[in-house]
């Protein structure tokens, strides 16, 4: 009985011990193991933030820069940017609302807020509509037109033009308004020979993100104003009937002449400002476009929708603009 009492006590404690052993063992592994797991879910969490940051940064360097963004839903739109109750905000969501219901309007395009927006706005649309050149373009060279101003009517002042931001160019003006034009000759024709609408809007998409190209059109236009508002003084000099438009416009003491009108307002576009209504009509009139504007903060207003030329001389071809204050716009969408 010794015997077996003895036996059964040394198994006993042999079993114990295994037991403790055991237990540290698993112990051991199952805390091994927790932090193996909390390691590899704090090293997902790490892998996963780092491969956010980089597929952000690959969408922000590789992603198209498009100044003329795509259509999004107008009500939508106003619901996102004109929210409270504010008088102001209720008055934008009734002047969309009008927009939608009454003027059929579905979609927006938003525009990049610079100071060319409203030339950006305009120069769209002729482009992915395929509008063809104005009927003084298709009789006159204007890639010419520099020096024609310089040569055939002594404008030795251009020399003062600016492009944009660059205050002063001195005697390579000529060379970069030649450069700007001939740019603009060239992508407004081939966008008029493209017949197929989409295509017309894909390479409107790429046009219309490449900055250096896009400012180069602009001040394209900004120079065919120009070039319009001399020819128009000219024959005021010679007492021939002129537009009222641009009565109005030499009828102010800081636009009295082209000079003038370049130096105190047309240099300042797209640098410190954008458009002034008279330089829309100008604008309109050069193009050969009635450029129609919804002015939405006018709205219940006789300025609520207005029109640069308010007369056009011809049939001109319409294109819509929409803005919430005179200063910035954007492209509704039928």
């Amino acid at each position: 009985s010794d015997q077996v009492h003895y036996w059964i006590l040394l198994t006993s404690q042999a079993l114990d011990t295994i037991w403790r052993i055991a237990k540290g063992s698993v112990t051991l592994a199952v805390s091994f193991l927790a932090a193996v797991l909390c390691y590899f879910r704090r090293l997902r969490l790490y892998l996963g933030h780092r491969l956010k940051w980089w597929i952000g940064y690959l969408q922000r360097k590789f992603k198209r820069n498009l100044s003329v963004e795509a259509e999004v839903d107008l009500l939508s739109y106003c619901a996102r940017e004109w929210k409270g109750e504010t008088p102001r905000a209720k008055l934008m969501r009734k002047a969309y609302e009008e927009l939608f219901w009454r003027h059929h309007i579905k979609c927006v395009r938003q525009v990049k807020r610079d100071n060319y927006d409203a030339l950006r706005s305009v120069l769209f649309q002729i482009f992915s509509r395929g509008i063809s050149f104005p009927s003084w373009m298709k009789e006159k060279d204007i890639v010419k037109l520099p020096e024609k101003l310089l040569f055939s009517q002594g404008c030795n002042w251009i020399q003062q033009y600016s492009f944009g931001p660059e205050k002063y160019t001195g005697s390579n003006v000529f060379g970069k308004l030649r450069k700007c034009v001939e740019l603009l000759k060239t992508q407004w024709t081939e966008f008029n020979g493209i017949k197929d609408y989409h295509k017309r809007g894909s390479m409107c998409n790429i046009l219309f993100s490449d900055a250096i190209l896009e400012y180069k059109l602009y001040e394209a236009l900004k120079f065919i104003m120009l070039y319009q508002v001399t020819e128009v003084y000219e024959q005021m000099k010679t007492k021939k009937a002129i537009p009222s438009l641009f009565r109005l416009l030499f009828a102010r003491e800081t636009s009295s002449d082209p000079l003038s009108f370049m130096m105190n307002h047309l240099n300042s576009v797209g640098d410190t400002c954008g458009l002034e209504q008279i330089d829309m009509f100008i604008l309109g009139y050069s193009l050969e476009v009635k450029i129609k504007v919804f002015r939405l903060f006018k709205f219940n207003s006789r300025d609520f929708e207005v029109c640069y030329p308010e007369e056009p001389l011809r049939e001109w071809p319409e294109i819509s603009l929409l803005t919430e204050n005179d200063r910035h716009y954007h492209i509704p969408v039928f």
